[in-house]
């Protein structure tokens, strides 16, 4: 048995394990900042093609070589020497280590990552019996992540820089975007209903599209990262009909006959123009319509239905006070109503300015922007 590792933002968690769920994997495993899920041999490399493919509130897709106590950097040496590292990385494979240290006695990252990389050169050299390696080969990133000492070891496999929230579709964002993936999380949360998509969206702060873009590709059942590649991909572990016969199968589950009811706006004629670009690239434009609107000329299409918005935070002074007067406008558009009403800000002030306190709150993390998703049912 194998273990995949998706990674996710704090407090998404559970988001993502029902994702791993949909995909029929069981053996989940929550904990902070990832979901842990078991694989037979057989079955792994059309996992690994499966999550990288499917998962849309995962931040990435580890493959997980070893976990244990690591206190001493011998033993932290000695351990990662022992794994099966030319299982992996072939003689000509270009490998680099990351690392991470939380609340552990071996705190200072760049000696761990020195450490891991010379034992598994060690272990290579013993494998191929060089004694130099060119590197030019294939892309394998170990991360070497210690938590109150202990060790996990793993291989990145969707690749380096390239985190899953990079769908292909966003050429160009506006200012402090909204990633895909949270956006994805944030749309499972308001259990938008997808299979119907009948119900009512709209984003009112739309920016470059990321909301309506991502509901919309959740109504149609078109696979995150159709329009990407993946570090994995190149590995020779993985033979090639594999993400041929998993793209394949993600091409037929689209729902080409879905109609979902999409609305999006924002008083910045650029941004609407970008968000139209976005949505064609990622092929929904023809279920989205895109208006330029200030919210206090909006006027909502239907007695019900879910918005989910991402406003502009109130930094300085200035700022501040613009966000006050959103906030208010948000608050006269949607109290009173029957909408379902979503809104992801880091400004304590929010529910005063919105003239309504949430019925719950959920604490998040916007890149490193400490958050609240305010929710309104």
């Amino acid at each position: 048995m194998f273990t995949l590792i998706a990674t996710a933002a704090f407090g998404l968690e559970a988001v993502v394990k029902r994702e791993v769920e949909k995909l029929g994997y069981a053996n989940i495993k929550c904990m902070d900042g990832r979901v842990d899920f078991s694989v037979s041999d057989e079955e792994l490399p059309a996992a690994i093609a499966r999550a990288n493919l499917w998962l849309r509130s995962a931040d990435r897709v580890l493959l997980k070589l070893g976990e244990f106590p690591a206190t001493t950097f011998d033993g932290l040496f000695e351990q990662t020497k022992a794994l099966p590292w030319q299982e992996w990385i072939p003689a000509d494979g270009k490998f680099t280590v990351t690392g991470k240290s939380i609340r552990s006695g071996l705190f200072s990252v760049p000696d761990v990552q020195s450490i891991v990389k010379k034992a598994v050169v060690e272990k290579l050299k013993q494998k191929y019996k060089l004694s130099w390696f060119q590197e030019t080969g294939a892309e394998y990133t170990i991360q070497a992540a210690l938590l109150k000492d202990i060790a996990t070891l793993t291989i990145d496999t969707t690749g380096t820089g390239q985190g899953l929230h990079k769908r292909g579709y966003r050429a160009r964002a506006t200012r402090a975007p909204l990633k895909e993936t949270l956006a994805s999380a944030l749309i499972e949360l308001s259990r938008y209903p997808v299979k119907s998509g009948r119900m009512p969206f709209l984003d009112p702060c739309c920016g470059s599209g990321t909301l309506p873009i991502e509901a919309a590709m959740m109504a149609k059942n078109i696979a995150p990262g159709l329009a990407r590649t993946f570090a994995a991909e190149s590995w020779p572990q993985i033979d090639r009909p594999i993400w041929k016969d998993a793209r394949a199968q993600a091409y037929a589950a689209m729902r080409t006959d879905a109609d979902p009811i999409i609305h999006a706006s924002d008083k910045d004629p650029e941004a609407v123009e970008l968000a139209k670009a976005n949505a064609e690239l990622a092929g929904v434009d023809d279920c989205i319509n895109f208006e330029v609107r200030p919210i206090s000329k909006i006027s909502l299409p239907s007695d019900a239905g879910i918005s989910i918005i991402n406003p502009p935070y109130g930094e300085r002074l200035g700022q501040i006070k613009e966000a006050e007067a959103l906030y208010a406008e948000l608050g006269r558009l949607f109290n009173h109503t029957k909408w379902n009403v979503y809104v992801l800000t880091p400004d304590e002030f929010f529910e005063s300015s919105y003239k309504k306190r949430a019925k719950t709150k959920r604490k998040l993390f916007n890149g490193m922007i400490k958050t609240d998703l305010y929710q309104y049912f």
